[in-house]
């Protein structure tokens, strides 16, 4: 599983429940735990303010519908389009991993101003100040998905702390040509564990675990949404919470970019080229920020103690 000492982490996590097959993995266990209790929060929130039934079934059904379609169209267009657009069929391979927050975002705020308009006739941000909640969870179990399938890593740290994400660094083939196993997982271990292959281990470079760091401000983001909606008015102050949320996730986002590899060899073709210091994710977070700065800070001052305080407008 993992090599741990004062400052260095040998990550050899199985992705796989049961190693040798590719169903189940544990980074589609964590969306699906995300999305069990995604729904069990916002039935909460649901039941509370006394909403039809039947509203709890229509945003499940569509928030995971839009959301899983965003993430992995937005992955596959906003990072690797030349490549999906080769090979279509690869696409629909979801359970490979390769979703982005940014398309996931984008397919839940397209299937909430639907249900808002067509079943619930309210405001699109009384749809999503409640999801965003959930949603800051939801992401967090993903991210530790992420961390479980070895994805979404940290560039070097260029010193004797980080993580070794052996499985990022040392390809099942070349891993397997070094050990002479027959296994893939068997070979993955001999390196992480057996002294034979030190040299061979100490050459994979210490990492920053960036996709740690991210699912430990979700959770640090779903508690803070979670207070302000039980314990003050935000829920009744149309757009505070998704502004709150945008700005934690995405403003983080901007920031931990720096210390991710390349996710993606480039933009897609719409005519932005990369430049220095920046990239895809950070180009994407910055409106979104915006936003969430604009939604938030316009009605500040209604903020109130108290989850029944009224908001006058």
């Amino acid at each position: 599983m993992a090599n741990f000492t004062l400052l260095e982490i040998v990550w050899n996590f199985h992705p796989n429940v049961i190693p040798g097959y590719k169903i189940p993995a544990w980074y589609g266990i964590m969306w699906a735990l995300g999305f069990y209790f995604g729904f069990i929060i916002v039935n909460r929130m649901y039941k509370s303010e006394k909403v039809p039934a039947d509203w709890m079934d229509k945003t499940f059904m569509f928030t995971l519908l839009g959301g899983v379609l965003g993430a992995r169209l937005g992955h596959c267009f906003f990072y690797q389009a030349d490549y999906y657009l080769a090979n279509p069929i690869e696409i629909i391979k979801i359970w490979e991993g390769g979703l982005a927050s940014h398309g996931g975002a984008i397919g839940v705020i397209i299937t909430s101003i639907f249900i808002s308009r067509k079943y619930f006739k309210r405001s699109v941000l009384w749809v999503l100040d409640r999801l965003v909640v959930a949603t800051a969870m939801v992401g967090g179990l993903i991210r530790l998905g992420n961390l479980f399938n070895h994805e979404i890593v940290g560039v070097p740290t260029g010193t004797d702390s980080g993580f070794k994400f052996l499985r990022h660094d040392i390809g099942a083939g070349e891993a397997l040509a070094i050990t002479g196993e027959n296994n893939v997982g068997a070979a993955y271990d001999q390196i992480a564990n057996n002294p034979e292959f030190a040299q061979v281990l100490a050459e994979v470079p210490n990492r920053y675990p960036a996709q740690l760091y991210e699912a430990i401000f979700y959770f640090i983001t779903f508690g803070i949404l979670f207070f302000l909606y039980w314990k003050t008015n935000a829920g009744k102050i149309k757009g505070f919470l998704l502004g709150v949320f945008f700005i934690l996730v995405f403003g983080f986002r901007f920031f931990i970019e720096f210390i991710k590899s390349n996710q993606a060899d480039g933009f897609m073709e719409s005519g932005l080229e990369k430049t220095e210091g920046l990239n895809m994710g950070q180009y994407l977070s910055i409106p979104l920020v915006l936003i969430g700065l604009f939604l938030t800070f316009r009605f500040i001052g209604k903020l109130k103690k108290g989850k029944d305080t009224p908001v006058e407008e």
